[in-house]
């Protein structure tokens, strides 16, 4: 085992690559060449660099440029000392490919479940004065959009009171906005936007909507979105893929297609309670599901991708809801809606905006 052995070696400090000969000691290996002063190195100390000149190569651990390869095979017993080369890293070599796959696959899993439960948790103990700050932050994101009247503040407070007649206080804003949308704001803050005004045609429709809005206040769907977005954010953010962005978007809309469901049933819940009709909310959905219609098969996968139910869904729901024997009553007069839809009316300053209906 101590007999000398044929390499070839770079010392390091010269780009002259000279022919040596390697000689097992007790505690390592000595490398002799000429020009060169005897060395005493430790197994230890070699690297694997890979394949070059027919056989192996190494590196010294600590010295740049240092190489040794291999001319002539070394004994097994020599041989074993070597470092080996490593395919995929120290944790996968040590347990192989398919048992890594398998643990890396059912960590990733773990966090995904993790970032997209906790937020169902951990929004309920977030506290309502944080919420409310957080929600005064973003209407005064809206840059003075809002418009209002006298007349129009006291109907939006009619109607809110008929839905919401023992929930905590609900702030309701309409936004000077062309877009068919509401939005719920986290603090019990919900805006109407003025395309959506224009879009109704009485005031039970935006009833239908406004209930929606006010369940998702009620289930703090605004505060699990709002942390299960920073997860999946920093979750996701290291990969910079359109993979990564559309796991992101399809995790998100699950979520959000349950909690736009929820909202749905708590709005017909509210409209039974005070005895408003649906088949206005209804017929909002029907003239929705219009452009759905048209998609045919195509509208399911826009159900299943979207982060609300399809229209047509919806409209089935509220119809389906109406109770027989019960006298229904609007939900504020018609002079008090026609005082709702021109609240922007003075206002000409509309800013243009898309989005999918709320």
């Amino acid at each position: 085992m101590n007999d000398p052995h044929f390499i070839w070696h770079y010392d390091g400090k010269t780009a002259i690559c000279r022919e040596a000969i390697l000689t097992a000691t007790e505690g390592g290996f000595d490398v002799a060449a000429d020009g060169l002063p005897l060395e005493n190195y430790a197994w230890a100390d070699l690297v694997y660099r890979g394949e070059k000149s027919g056989g192996p190569y190494y590196g010294h651990i600590s010295r740049p440029g240092w190489q040794i390869g291999l001319t002539d095979p070394l004994p097994d017993a020599l041989f074993a000392r070597l470092p080996k080369p490593k395919r995929y890293g120290g944790f996968i070599d040590r347990v192989g490919l398919v048992p890594a796959s398998v643990i890396l696959v059912a960590a990733s899993a773990a966090l995904i479940f993790g970032v997209t439960k906790v937020p169902e948790v951990v929004a309920p103990l977030v506290p309502m004065s944080w919420e409310r700050n957080l929600g005064d932050a973003m209407i005064g994101d809206m840059g003075g959009r809002f418009c209002q009247t006298r007349d129009s503040r006291k109907a939006l407070d009619v109607m809110t009171a008929r839905l919401n007649s023992k929930g905590d206080p609900i702030e309701i804003n309409i936004a000077n906005i062309n877009m068919v949308n509401a939005v719920a704001l986290p603090g019990g803050k919900v805006v109407i936007f003025r395309g959506l005004l224009q879009e109704a045609k009485n005031a039970d429709e935006l009833a239908g909507v406004l209930g929606h809005e006010i369940g998702h206040v009620r289930n703090r769907d605004v505060m699990q979105s709002l942390l299960r977005q920073t997860g999946l954010s920093i979750l996701l953010g290291g990969a910079n893929t359109n993979a990564a962005g559309a796991l992101n978007t399809l995790v998100s809309s699950r979520f959000s297609r349950e909690a736009e469901a929820a909202a749905d049933d708590y709005s017909i819940k509210l409209m039974q309670k005070a005895a408003i009709s649906p088949d206005a909310t209804a017929g909002f959905f029907e003239r929705l599901s219009g452009d759905e219609k048209k998609m045919g098969k195509a509208a399911a996968a826009l159900g299943y991708l979207s982060s609300h139910p399809v229209s047509a869904s919806r409209e089935k729901a509220f119809r389906a809801s109406k109770q027989t024997g019960v006298a229904h009553t609007p939900v504020v007069t018609p002079e008090q809606w026609r005082a709702i839809v021109d609240a922007c009316a003075n206002d000409p300053d509309v800013e243009d905006g898309t989005g999918l209906p709320f």
